[in-house]
């Protein structure tokens, strides 16, 4: 019996042109394919694919309001980030067995196994340098240095007993804002607008504003989307001038112009967005859109020229000035103009020495602002659905650094404060030994202070996450407990 064979190489000619047409199909459509279902499975998981959508299914505005987990107490933030470490001791802690101390060494068994950044184990204990006070109906104890956030205190809640992981700056800021002491985690307001989107088409989801002697020690880290999609990152503002750079038009574009090369700019990368899915492109449409109509929102919502005269007075703000009492205006004018989240830092609390006079100036120059804040959103009906967060990275240690006159960094207890719906005001939580040296009672990790964040805008921390590298991130890492006890 014969056998049947097919000439080699006509046989093999064949079979290349095959696997060539096998490989280029799979290579264009399969990997689309696959990715838009990826893609959209993702998208669904997270609530993104809300609003309209591209040919792949992914969300073409990635900032469209999104419904929270469970009904929310609030759904804007502004943070009070006050970079370099406020020392405790001199605004919100009194400890007066420390002032009975001041000048002799702490007790040899507190020290065992510590580690500052600076100081040595023969440093001498320091009292406070400032009297205390109590305020308010609650009698809640305020430093003198403080007397328009007295004038507020029965609307705060203060934590005191705060603790983090890091007693370095730019680590312990990074995880005060982004849960993380590595750079390249999403920050807390990148995590916010990507579970709630924005209110606002006209500004950005997340501003951020810098004062003080310089910008945080982190720099962008703490407001960067890291692995998130980049329209998730803060977008840093001016208080004056242009309130971006190059938000205005060059000579010889007019609107009309601007509008027609946008579009065609535009219609190519949608076209692109529906072919390969990429989540930036579809922030570079959003970016592009937003960019142009900043131009007029954004110097509307800028300008405190408009402002009555009583509440520029009542902030100390001053038109056309950069200044913190001026950010702290702006942070309630774009909250009411549907800003999703407004972090305003003052970077300017690191007294190793020369505490005394500093810190006085720290807060002649933020606490009038801080405190004008509160009364403007109560008065403006928003504070009800506004959390304003007060604190730094870490606290500073009961011990002396800097002849007699400074305190080094100090992770194992500090001060914050915080206020608007969903928590119980006029309160003081938590408390730290007779030298503040260690929590003595409710302790709070900052991981804490994220999920209960969290909570007040309607989010289960361990559900609100992003997969990343083969794994699932949240804002709280594996970490984190709500603090029921300042909750309304």
């Amino acid at each position: 019996m014969m056998s049947s064979k097919t000439d080699p190489v006509s046989s093999s000619k064949v079979d290349a042109q095959v696997r060539s047409i096998q490989r280029r199909w799979f290579l264009q459509q399969c990997g689309i394919g696959l990715g838009s279902v990826a893609l959209t499975s993702l998208m669904a998981d997270s609530k993104v694919a809300h609003g309209e959508t591209s040919a792949t299914g992914f969300a073409a505005n990635p900032l469209a309001p999104k419904e929270p987990h469970f009904p929310a107490k609030i759904k804007n933030v502004i943070v009070l980030f006050m970079g370099g470490g406020p020392s405790q001791f001199e605004l919100f802690d009194n400890k007066p067995t420390l002032a009975r101390l001041d000048g002799t060494l702490p007790p040899a068994d507190l020290l065992g196994g510590y580690r500052a950044a600076f100081i040595n184990p023969n440093s001498k204990l320091l009292g406070a340098k400032y009297k205390f006070a109590k305020h308010g109906q609650c009698g809640a104890e305020l430093s003198e240095l403080l007397p328009h956030t007295a004038s507020v205190v029965d609307d705060l809640c203060i934590i005191r007993s705060m603790k983090t992981d890091a007693f370095n700056h730019a680590p312990a800021q990074l995880l005060m804002s982004t849960g993380s002491q590595q750079f390249g985690r999403p920050s807390m307001g990148s995590w916010l607008t990507y579970g709630l989107g924005s209110e606002s088409q006209d500004l950005p989801a997340f501003v951020v504003f810098n004062s003080g002697k310089k910008g945080p020690s982190a720099g962008a880290g703490n407001w960067n989307s890291g692995f998130l999609p980049s329209t998730h990152s803060g977008v840093e503002f001016r208080s004056s001038g242009d309130p971006v750079l190059y938000l205005s038009n060059p000579p010889g574009m007019n609107d009309a112009t601007q509008r027609r090369s946008l579009d065609a700019i535009n219609e190519l990368n949608r076209h692109r967005l529906d072919i390969v899915g990429d989540p930036e492109i579809a922030t570079r449409i959003n970016s592009y859109e937003m960019a142009f109509r900043m131009q007029s929102s954004a110097p509307e919502a800028m300008s405190i020229h408009d402002e009555p005269e009583h509440i520029l007075k009542l902030y100390g703000a001053e038109p056309g000035k950069m200044s913190f009492a001026n950010n702290c205006l702006l942070a309630r004018r774009l909250v009411q103009r549907g800003v999703r989240f407004v972090q305003l830092f003052h970077e300017s609390w690191d007294q190793h020495g020369g505490l005394t006079s500093d810190i006085k100036k720290n807060c002649q120059d933020t606490d009038q602002g801080c405190a004008a804040l509160i009364k403007d959103l109560k008065q403006q009906g928003l504070l009800d659905e506004t959390l304003v967060i007060w604190g730094g990275e870490f606290g500073r240690t009961p011990m002396v650094q800097g002849g007699n006159d400074g305190r080094d960094h100090h992770p194992n207890s500090f001060s914050m404060w915080m206020a608007g719906g969903g928590l119980k005001s006029g309160t003081v939580y938590g408390a730290t030994d007779e030298l503040g040296f260690n929590v003595a009672e409710n302790p709070v990790h900052v991981h804490d202070l994220h999920a209960t964040i969290l909570h007040l805008l309607g989010f289960d921390h361990r559900q609100l996450t992003h997969r990343f590298q083969g794994r699932d991130y949240r804002l709280t890492d594996v970490h984190g407990e709500l603090v029921k006890g300042i909750l309304a």
